[in-house]
Order: structure tokens, then sequence, then C-alpha cells
């Protein structure tokens, strides 16, 4: 079967798959993992290769930009001790044992490619989690510290990853030197992101037609990550800091009538680059197998089985560990805001260390063939298939009956939020329309709207209709906008109202066109 026609099959396998995990509240993911495995024993299936620069170009960018997007900032400081404990010391430490436990099982394998390894695997895919969380409603702190691990975790493993390689390929081992090449790489990745994002959102303000604004993201997303890497930095941190700052900045610039479709063409393409890496790396396992025979192959599952109960293991005494201690340390200065420490809590978050597509990106792009080739590269592929496949399938599918044994539910702080974010908006534009001279007929309807936020114009429009419509969703904007930037609302609740206003303003839009 030719491969754009295995592809088109599986992308069509891709969605039914996210339409049942829909169903039974698992995430998607997990599915995706058992389709790939599936195409890995698929007879007649094509080899495929892929460039290593382009895997991680390609499948990590757009996902990374789309989940840093939506972070909070606000939220993020607030629970940034044990954001910064998953995303440094526990990928640091799982780094360290899978590459013990790799060297024990193969004592062949060099130290360079066992940390790789490490490295691959160690990173957990917040998406597969919050895919099936954000189902079930848990407090949103849980959801918060997942998604700011997930962003800074991937900075921390792959450029011990990129080091790793180099140090693999070349034999060349940096050890402690490579030490103050990672903080200035690290500075000079957040210097850039903040450079970046000062000057992509404004060319992108002067585009009006949808499908071109819809490619200048992503190419800009694209042009981001290349131009941190030719530099010699982190294309992962550059691109976290410049999607955190262009979400400040973005609403102010962009229309909602590009602003709604580039959102729903984003949450395509990231099912798709998703649904790709599954298949690329199913297809890629598929020669492994076919290689692999008796004692070989028993050592290739050892070494997946031992690494992949290294990595669940590590992460819940981590956690666990991190909660006991955060618990004794804040016994007496718990607040409403600032809630003490919860083992149940914990016991979730510990169980979501799913491991996704930054995985599988970084495992595709590992050297392959010639000088260059990536020692042991058939096994730390497998392997890191196998954690992807385990992690996803075992910790995945029971997230859900976990959150109901422990009777977890939303602590309804992003719904009063919402609520406040709504009547404070409502006011503001309710003033506007009440301090304007207008005198149209229908100024006093459209007093009434936002009085009630129930009623709707019924009957047709005017100039000076539409011109205070405007006016007062302007002040909508400007407060929503600075409710977050005073931290009185978070993110979550920031975005849900503004894609309220969008679908609001698309409204008045529409009935402008009709005079």
């Amino acid at each position: 079967m030719p491969v754009f026609e295995l592809i088109i099959t599986l992308l069509f396998v891709g969605a039914t798959l996210a339409a049942v995990a829909r169903r039974i509240n698992a995430p998607y993911p997990a599915l995706l993992a058992l389709a790939g495995a599936g195409v890995a024993l698929l007879p007649g299936a094509p080899s495929v290769t892929l460039d290593p620069q382009l895997a991680l170009t390609l499948f990590v960018a757009p996902v990374l930009l789309d989940a840093a997007f939506d972070a909070s900032p606000r939220d993020l400081k607030q629970y940034w001790r044990p954001v910064a404990s998953l995303a440094l010391l526990t990928v640091g430490v799982t780094v360290i044992a899978v590459a013990i436990v790799a060297r024990w099982a193969v004592p062949e394998l060099p130290w360079p490619a066992a940390i790789a390894l490490g490295a691959i695997v160690a990173p957990p895919d917040a998406a597969a989690a919050t895919a099936v969380l954000r189902q079930l409603h848990p407090p949103h702190r849980v959801l918060v510290i997942l998604q700011g691990e997930s962003l800074f975790n991937d900075a921390t493993a792959l450029l011990t990853y990129r080091l790793a390689v180099a140090a693999a390929v070349t034999g060349a081992v940096s050890g402690w030197s490579a030490v103050p090449m990672l903080a200035a790489v690290a500075v000079g990745s957040v210097v850039l992101g903040v450079i970046l994002s000062r000057i992509v959102p404004r060319a992108l303000a002067g585009i009006e037609d949808i499908a071109t604004a819809v490619i200048v993201q992503f190419l800009s997303t694209f042009a981001v990550w290349i131009i941190a890497e030719r530099l010699g930095l982190s294309g992962i941190l550059t691109v976290v800091v410049f999607a955190i700052l262009i979400a400040r900045t973005a609403p102010d610039l962009i229309p909602a009538r590009i602003r709604i479709p580039s959102y729903a063409v984003w949450e395509v393409v990231v099912f798709v680059l998703n649904v790709l890496a599954f298949i690329l790396i199913g297809l890629q396992l598929k020669p492994i197998l076919q290689r692999l025979h008796g004692a070989e192959l028993i050592t290739y599952t050892v070494v997946a089985a031992a690494v992949c109960a290294t990595v669940i293991l590590i992460r819940i005494v981590w956690v666990m560990g991190y909660v006991a201690v955060a618990r004794w340390l804040t016994s007496e200065s718990a607040s409403p805001d600032r809630p003490r420490p919860s083992f149940r809590i914990g016991a979730v978050i510990a169980w979501c260390g799913m491991r996704g597509i930054v995985t599988l990106a970084a495992a595709l792009a590992l050297p392959d063939g010639g000088p260059g080739r990536f020692p042991y590269r058939d096994l730390v592929l497998f392997t890191a298939f196998c954690v992807v496949l385990v992690t996803l399938v075992v910790q995945g599918m029971t997230v859900s009956p976990l959150m109901r044994v422990l009777k977890i539910h939303d602590d309804g702080s992003v719904e009063r939020e919402v609520r406040l974010a709504r009547a404070e908006t409502a006011r503001a534009a309710l003033a506007a329309v009440q301090d304007t001279e207008s005198k149209a007929e229908f100024a006093p309807l459209l007093r009434r709207k936002y009085e009630t936020r129930l009623q709707r114009a019924e009957t047709g429009t005017s100039e000076d209709y539409t011109a205070l419509h405007r006016k007062a969703q302007a002040a909508e904007r400007r407060t929503l906008s600075d409710l977050r930037t005073d931290g009185v609302i978070g993110d979550d609740a920031f975005h849900r109202v503004e894609e309220e206003l969008d679908w609001a303003e698309l409204n008045t839009e529409g009935m402008a066109r009709e005079n």
C-alpha cells in the first residue's frame, strides 16, 4: 500500500479512535498508541525514514506553541514550586535512573546513549492527561501543574538529549563543562523568545485574510524554532517563552474573525500531528521487529519493561514524597487561596505521567545511517515506544477510575472567575452604552441587553446600533484584558469569556453586513 494511502487511512482511523476515546473518557493518544503498535505488525506496511531534524521541528514546535499559548503565568507563578520540581528535578532523576537501569540490562550500551534514552522517556505529555482530565473536571491546580510541567520538562529533557546524542555520535563527552553552556543556552533562548514575541504579532496584525493569517501563524512558529536552533539555542524554550508572551498581546492585535477559525485549525493540526507521529513510529518499528529474534528480542523486552517500571515508579515516589514534605512545611500556613497539598491530588498527578508526542519525536530524531548513526538506535527506539504505549494505555485508561475512587471534584475556581469576568465585562459594556449621547432607535434595546444578558435584538439594525455595539464590545475586551493583567482571573477563565466575546463580535459584523 502506498505511504499516502496508508496515512489517509490511518488519519481516518485516528479520527474514529478519538471519537471512541471521548465516549469512554480516555485520552485519545492511548488509542493512537495501540494503533501505532498495530501498524508495526501490519503486513505489507512500507518502511519510512524521516529526517532527524525535521522530526523535532515538525512534531514538537506547533504542539508546544499550542500548549504554551493557553498557559497562565499567574497560575504558574502560584504553583511554581511543584511545577519546577516536576519539570527540573523529576526529569533529572528520571534521566539518571533510566540510564543506570539501561546500562544494567545492557552493559555494552554507551553512557551517552543511555542518558539519551533517559532524556527521551523522561518528559510526560500533559496533553494526554488533560485530554481526559478536562472531561472529569478536577481541581484547577491539577491542570495548572500538569500543563506547566509539560511546558518546561520538555526543555530540560531535550537539552540533555541534544548533548547526549552529540556525545554518543561523536564520542566527545562534555561532562560538567556543559553546565555553563546549558545556562547560556537557557538565558539566550528566553531573550530570543521575548524579542520575537514583540516582532511577530505586529507583523500578523496587518493581515486580514483568514487563510493567509493562519498560514503565517504556522510559518512564524516554525521560524521561531529554526532561528533558535540555528543560533545554537533551545527551540523548545524559545517557543514556550514566545507563545506565553504573544498570548498577552494577540487578543488586542488579531480580530475575532481570524482568531476563531485559527484556533480551530490549530486544534486539527495538533491532532493530525499526534496521529502521524504514532504512524511513523509504528512504520519505523516494523523493520526493527523483523530483525529481532531469540535472545535479542528477550533483551529488548527486558530493557523496555525495566525502563517502563522505572519511569512510573520514580514519578510516584517523587510526587508523593514532595507532597509529604510540602504538607509538613505548610501545616500552619494553609489558606483557602493556597490549600494544603493533598495526598489524593498528589496521587492523580503522580499517575498522570503518560509519555506522548515529544518522546516519539525525540526517538524519531535519532541519527540513522552513515558514520553518524546513533549506537543502539533500534533498542532506544523500541524502548521509547514501549514506554509511550504502556504509560498511555495503563495509566491513561485508568485515570478516570482513579479520580472516581479518590472522589476528586472540581473546586469551582475557574467557574467563579468566569462568572466574575462575565459580570464585569457586561457592566463595562452597559456603562459604555449609557454614557453615549446617541439617540439611536436601538440604544435602549442595547442597554436592556447588557442589563439582562438574556435579550437579543429582534429587529433590524442600523449603523448607530452597530457602532454602539462595537463600542460596548471594545469596553468588554479592555476590561477582560485588565482583569487578566491584574491577576484577578486566570487564563482559563480569560479564554472562555474571550471566545464568547469573539462570537458576539462576529454576530455584530454579520448584522453590519446586512445593512
